[in-house]
């Protein structure tokens, strides 16, 4: 089966090496003006670089897409009319329901469509990686040879039979996750600190959420806009998740505690009941990934971030646990401190009277709450420039520490999936 990849950035040129090491021929293309460094990089692993998509989707028994999001419809506009009789044609794209939509418009009547959706980053090998099938239009034996493609490079395969399913699934686990994190990263930004030089910051939790936060401004702008503005499952998520953060901020301004008790209780007994199986955070390692100079010096900290996304999830019946079938490392990382949070009593005792009571950390909050209204108008606008340079202003805010969060991510990450 000959392999065309169109767009060799990190995640097609990542899979492209991948599908080449499993001695599939592989044929790929870019922007011309990245073509003799690919050729260089990729040469070696016996990828041919081809002129263009046209030229790839003739010849290709499964030709993937590997675009921006919001690039796709051009680029499939140009070469779906070349695409060889029969062939797979796949995209890897974060949301399904605009990618199907876009097949389904320029490719012909013959062509079979299996897609599939890698939940990871580039900074990650496929081999034991979730990766996500989903079927919307092909025979057995075309999707066998994707099942067996994708068992050569060793992924963990998912099987989805619809790509709506897909896109609500991904709302939660992508789209709203990675929300909480760059509202607190612009937080962070607004308020003029680096959070592991503030005393409020450096618990096991708060390592996780810091970490995670330099892991998500390491990558790419396109990559998240597209995920929460093209999705249609994503807007009404971020939404609720926004309105989840705000009302919780008004009963903690106001120190309505009977309330703001009951409501997160009631959220709690709902997301983490007795029958869910526990993902168990290590405190430990938790513990050792700080990267304050003095985490000796910690202080309370309310976690609203946290608590509004458990409240979300229970106002939107979400049960989050199902979706790791879908996981992402950011995701499980979210709903593992969630769920260290919330099944520690004490700990959330603790969170409660901070975000009631202490007046040091309400600055903090009241930034929190501000950068979650913007994402979430952002998001609401479908404003595709405005969601990349909100992002990217706060990447460069944190520049200097992107390269070592992401390392010392990925080993988090390897630890307490190991755990």
């Amino acid at each position: 089966m000959n392999i065309g990849i169109i767009g060799l950035g990190d995640m097609g040129r990542l899979y492209a090496k991948a599908f080449a090491a499993a001695g599939y021929p592989v044929y790929g293309c870019d922007l011309p003006a990245n073509r003799n460094k690919l050729e260089d990089e990729l040469t070696p692993y016996q990828i041919k670089i081809m002129d263009n998509g046209m030229d790839i989707s003739r010849i290709c028994d499964l030709i993937i897409y590997s675009v921006e999001a919001d690039r796709l419809e051009q680029v499939v506009a140009e070469c779906g009319s070349s695409t060889k009789y029969g062939a797979i044609v796949a995209g890897q794209t974060s949301v399904k329901t605009p990618e199907i939509e876009i097949f389904e418009k320029y490719l012909p009547a013959d062509a079979q469509i299996i897609t599939f959706h890698a939940m990871h980053g580039p900074g990650f090998q496929p081999k034991g990686q979730k990766l996500i099938l989903i079927r919307h239009r092909a025979d057995d034996e075309a999707y066998k040879r994707m099942l067996d493609l994708f068992t050569a490079v060793e992924t963990d395969i998912v099987e989805i039979a619809d790509f709506h399913e897909h896109d609500k699934i991904v709302a939660d686990t992508q789209a709203v996750t990675h929300v909480g994190f760059e509202s607190m990263g612009t937080a962070w930004k607004e308020a003029g600190f680096f959070p592991w030089e503030n005393a409020s910051y450096v618990g096991g939790i708060d390592n996780v959420k810091i970490l995670t936060t330099l892991r998500i401004f390491s990558y790419k702008a396109h990559v998240y806009a597209g995920l929460a503005i093209l999705n249609p499952y994503a807007r009404q998520q971020v939404k609720r998740y926004a309105v989840s953060e705000s009302e919780l901020f008004k009963l903690m301004i106001k120190e309505e505690e009977e309330q703001f008790r009951a409501r997160l209780y009631r959220a709690r007994d709902f997301v983490f009941h007795e029958s869910r199986k526990p993902i168990m955070l290590s405190d430990t390692v938790m513990k050792e990934f700080s990267l304050s100079q003095k985490p000796e010096l910690q202080k309370p900290n309310s976690h609203l971030s946290i608590l509004s996304m458990v409240d979300a999830w229970y106002h939107l019946g979400v049960n989050p646990y199902d979706n790791l079938i879908c996981q992402t490392p950011p995701f499980r990382l979210r709903l593992g401190i969630a769920e260290y949070l919330f099944k520690n009593e004490e700990l959330l005792e603790e969170s409660i009277k901070t975000a009631l009571y202490d007046k040091t950390i309400r600055g903090d909050d009241l930034e929190f709450h501000s950068a979650v209204r913007e994402w979430s108008a952002i998001i609401g606008y479908g404003d595709m420039e405005g969601y990349k340079k909100h992002f990217n202003e706060v990447q460069s805010f944190f520049k200097g520490r992107l390269e070592e969060g992401n390392k010392q991510s990925a080993e988090l990450i390897r630890r307490l999936m190991m755990e």
